[in-house]
């Protein structure tokens, strides 16, 4: 039986959008909806008019046309709004008063600033037309190598307003990792910074970035903005100004918004993975903009005058979706460098002094604030938090226990899914619905999702492969660089006709919550039984000697065996009776099959710019397969430990 941690109040739900939204569909669907499942239900069930009343009851400001989609069952193939327009930086800015705050920014503890509405139109107007005066326009492709901070807004709503096309990366990147991504899209302008902070320390860029535009030679305008210092010299990088010469002389006017296509293509992501170059996914306005604020005003419930956070690099597609919350009236609240610096409360003191109403993370931060022995509800107010978020890998039960027991009782917790592939979410939040223990609230409004068992029929209470079995707004436009569509169609459609297939090991649960068990391609096969990595994960980080873990199958004689990695606390060895603790520790809270084989303690785990650990990356490191895409890794050094391990020779 699942276990209810939390449940809105009467008056919140009925305050909430989504009840409002509720109201409004029922005269349209000619049916009452008693809670968010039976809304959920007809959303799918009839797209065309859940999809009209979004655009709607959202405020999209733009043209839908007469059509809203000419055929559902296509996928991918779809063609959503084909006769409408719109603009996504557009629904961004729309007005409000000329002195609201609409971007914080807080650049650890060295750089503080506050741009209003009005400063930032006044902003985006001059960069947009020196863009202009370089001849930027629709289909060109403007990338920021930037921290999360106000310019890089600015850049990507002048550029994206102009029909140009935003691609974006931290600058923690090396210059590898830039050219194995914006070296495929060829940009024309290139937007970065001078250096950096990070966790107390300053980081140069203008180095890597003379490399970088020696070897782009697609670029016509380096725009390096001034960050670590007030005037860098950027006589070396080859095209460069500062953003100040970029824009003299330019003298705040109307911001252009051209009107687009639906699908005209808005950003192009990349992929994370270490299995070859990047993907080049490309996205629509139509589709981003209609499903993320969708997200933002129905799911997360922001209204004018809430301030959003999501501790987010630009190169993780948690800033694509952060930005839109723009387009729900609120406040951004920005923050680059390390979440721990200079300890794990600084986000906690953001979150007070700023009077955050939605805050966002990560599954991995919240484990290391718990593991940290901090308790911000004993030490923090955090009265105006209502919301946590929490992504990037799924959120352990224990980790759901501390949000309530560590941090706040009465809070939302937003465990969230979906990814760079759809910019948006497949299962997230639902603010007039109870959370439940180790469970995502529920599945996104529009969004056909199933859970499929190995002979592709939708189960309820077992594990499966998460698919979507409707065209939604936000199915990538395709790759870039792919003619045929060949690429694009196997990476998401080749198990399934018409299905999209998304990679993940679920389970849909009894009460319409979703829990990730991991990926489906990273799932271990111990006797032929699939099981997910995340269920090996949740026993093993109980562990208070363990800081964290990795788990791949080893092919070893004509089968699979279970092989887990540990990175311990200082000081800390693996003895045998840690070992014997470790595999007790997981027969007893998951199944004698989920046991690991070995126990093999590392010094680091490799993971992603974005926290993600990379299980396909250590299992090919230890079958001796060379790893594509290193340069997607934070710590690609760490792959090093995985290699020529002796206790995996017998």
């Amino acid at each position: 039986m699942a276990t209810k941690l939390w449940e809105p109040s009467a008056e919140r739900i009925a305050r909430a959008n989504m009840t409002a939204f509720m109201r409004k569909a029922e005269p349209v669907a000619g049916r009452s909806f008693t809670d968010y499942e039976s809304l959920r239900q007809w959303s799918v069930e009839e797209p065309e008019a859940f999809w009209r009343l979004a655009w709607d009851e959202l405020g999209i400001i733009g043209e839908p046309g007469s059509v809203v989609v000419d055929d559902v069952t296509k996928l991918p193939g779809a063609k959503w709004f084909p006769q409408g327009h719109v603009n996504y930086a557009e629904n961004l800015m729309r007005p409000r008063p000329e002195d609201e705050e609409v971007i914080v920014f807080r650049g650890e503890d060295k750089v503080k600033r506050r741009l209003t509405y009005g400063g930032l139109k006044a902003e985006v107007s001059r960069f947009q037309q020196a863009l202009k005066d370089l001849g930027i326009g629709k289909g060109d492709r403007v990338a920021g190598y930037m921290p999360n901070m106000p310019e890089t807004i600015i850049a990507m709503l002048a550029a994206t307003g102009l029909g140009a096309i935003w691609s974006s990366a931290s600058p923690d990147f090396g210059v590898q990792g830039v050219l194995d991504r914006f070296g495929q899209i060829e940009p024309k302008v290139l937007v970065a910074c001078n250096g950096y902070f990070y966790n107390g320390k300053t980081h140069d860029s203008l180095e890597k970035l003379a490399t970088i535009a020696e070897r782009m030679p697609s670029l016509e305008k380096v725009v390096v903005v001034p960050y670590t210092t007030d005037t860098p010299d950027v006589s070396a990088v080859q095209g460069a100004v500062t953003w100040g010469d970029f824009c003299a002389g330019k003298m705040p006017a109307e911001v252009t918004f051209e009107p687009l296509p639906f699908d005209h293509p808005l950003f192009i992501m990349f992929s994370s993975g270490t299995t070859g170059a990047p993907k080049c996914i490309v996205h629509g306005h139509g589709g981003t903009l209609l499903q993320q604020v969708k997200e933002h005003v129905l799911h997360c419930d922001e209204k004018p005058g809430d301030r959003v956070f999501y501790f987010t690099t630009c190169g993780w597609m948690m800033w694509n979706w952060l930005v839109a919350a723009l387009a729900a009236g609120s406040t951004l609240l920005l923050f680059d460098g390390s979440p721990f610096y200079p300890n794990g409360n600084v986000l906690f003191d953001y979150a007070d002094e700023e009077k955050m109403t939605f805050f966002g993370t990560s599954a991995k931060w919240i484990d290391a604030v718990k593991k940290a022995g901090l308790k911000p509800k004993d030490s923090h107010d955090l009265s105006t938090v209502r919301v946590m978020a929490s992504t990037g890998s799924p959120l352990a039960p224990e980790s759901f226990d501390f949000v309530y027991e560590g941090i706040k009782d009465d809070i939302q917790l937003a465990s969230i899914s979906g990814g760079t592939d759809i910019l948006s979410c497949f299962m997230l939040s639902n603010p007039i619905g109870p959370v439940y223990r180790g469970e995502i609230q529920c599945r996104g409004l529009g969004m056909d999702v199933h859970v499929f068992d190995d002979e592709g029929k939708p189960v309820v209470g077992q594990k499966g492969e998460l698919v979507c079995t409707k065209a939604f707004p936000s199915v990538p436009v395709g790759f870039w660089n792919d003619p045929t569509g060949e690429r694009f169609h196997n990476a998401y459609f080749d198990k399934y006709d018409n299905v999209w297939t998304h990679g993940d090991w679920v389970e849909l649960t009894e009460t319409g919550g979703i829990i990730v068990y991991g990926r489906s391609d990273a799932t271990l096969n111990p006797g032929g039984v699939r099981i997910g990595t995340a269920e090996i994960y949740r026993q093993v980080e109980k562990l208070p000697e363990v800081i964290e873990a990795l788990v791949i199958g080893q092919d070893w004689d004509n089968d699979v065996r279970v092989v887990l990695f540990v990175r311990l606390r200082e000081g800390v060895e693996l003895t045998e009776d840690l070992v014997k603790r470790i595999k007790q520790t997981v027969k007893e809270g998951a199944t004698p099959r989920h046991v690991p084989a070995k126990v093999v303690q590392v010094d680091d785990i490799p993971r992603t710019k974005s926290g993600k650990i990379v299980e396909l990356a250590v299992r090919d490191v230890v079958h001796g397969r060379a790893v594509k895409n290193k340069e997607a890794l934070a710590n690609p050094e760490a792959l090093e430990l995985f290699g020529d391990i002796d206790a995996l020779k017998s």
